[in-house]
């Protein structure tokens, strides 16, 4: 992220370039974006110059797993 670019806020989506994945930022902390897995989990810190706006379709993609997270829990684990 260049210094012209806003950080991304609390709650947002975004997707981690150097890990190749999504989150939610949980905050930022000294140089760090702290990224939360949409399905839930351990936090990461991320590089915030590799760290993008998720777009529509990445948006998409964690609704649905999500989705299918959240029902697999309510079930018992069975998908």
């Amino acid at each position: 992220m260049t210094d012209e670019e806003v950080e991304p806020p609390a709650g947002a989506l975004v997707h981690d370039r150097e890990r190749d994945e999504l989150g939610y930022v949980m905050g930022h902390e000294g140089p760090y974006v702290q990224l939360r897995p949409v399905t839930g989990g351990r936090e990461w810190d991320a590089d915030p110059a590799l760290v993008r706006l998720a777009t529509d379709d990445e948006r998409l993609t964690a609704m649905q797993e999500r989705n299918r997270a959240l029902n697999s829990e309510s079930s018992g684990g069975i998908l």
